[in-house]
């Protein structure tokens, strides 16, 4: 299967933090200084870059999850906690939620805005690489990742791991940046993303870097096609995605056989 996280060409000990090809066991230490610089600023950040639109991709993305009370979710990539507020409270005092992330800071901002939210006692956090993830076979009724697949460097071992955990029948929800499906929408996206986003970040988080990276990340993500090709080859059946705001986003749903 093609790796559609390293660049093209033979050295397979390369891979790309944005448009930069880097070693590739130093991205995972460039990736953590990028959350850990944004984490304070993350959830004001997301509100502004897509003028709240973020709320509705995400409750979309749990409306498909279809978690039902008594169920074990994994969120990862769970930063500060907005999907896992809400399915605490779906999965009930019966279930279980556990918010992942491999990043302490933005758990630590995630810990604090739940427990001011006064989330319940079933939610629980794991620092965690979702490449390896620490948990048993066959244990999971329903995985999301929200915005965090395309930082991870090995995307294929990655949904491998997922389909490892997921209990048969269980539900991968990947909500991403993906492309934009209208030419036009596409040029306005990039004016945006690569002029207006760094002026945001250097003037709202004092970081124009980070946010330059963000965009070129979503630019090295694979499509919604090949996205959904590499969950296949990964395992899981079924598998569809659902465009929103004209593909900028695009929430993709796998089944384990």
């Amino acid at each position: 299967m093609t790796d559609h996280n390293r660049p093209s060409g033979d050295d397979q000990d390369t891979t790309h933090f944005g448009f930069t090809t880097v070693k590739t066991n130093e991205k995972e230490k460039l990736v953590r200084g990028v959350f850990d610089s944004v984490a304070g600023r993350y959830d004001l950040m997301n509100d502004l870059m897509s003028a709240g639109i973020h709320r509705l991709w995400k409750r979309f993305t749990i409306e498909l999850s279809a978690v039902r009370p008594g169920q074990t979710v994994l969120d990862i990539a769970g930063g500060t906690g907005d999907l896992s507020a809400r399915f605490s409270k779906l999965v009930g005092t019966d279930g279980k939620v556990i918010l992942a992330d491999i990043n302490a800071s933005m758990l630590q901002v995630g810990r604090d805005k739940l427990l001011d939210a006064g989330a319940f006692g079933n939610l629980h956090m794991v620092q965690c690489d979702a490449q390896y993830l620490p948990f048993p076979d066959n244990s999971v009724d329903c995985i999301t990742i929200a915005f965090g697949l395309r930082n991870v460097t090995d995307k294929a071992l990655a949904l491998r791991s997922m389909e490892r955990i997921l209990k048969p029948g269980g539900r991968l929800l990947i909500l991403e940046f993906s492309k934009p499906t209208n030419p036009l929408l596409e040029k306005i996206y990039d004016t945006y993303s690569f002029r207006i986003l760094p002026m945001m970040g250097r003037l709202v988080a004092n970081d124009e870097e980070s946010y330059r990276y963000l965009a070129e990340s979503i630019r090295k993500h694979p499509d919604q096609d090949t996205l959904m090709a590499m969950m296949e080859d990964a395992g899981f059946v079924d598998c569809q995605y659902h465009n929103m705001t004209g593909g900028i986003v695009a929430v993709h749903r796998g089944i384990k056989a």
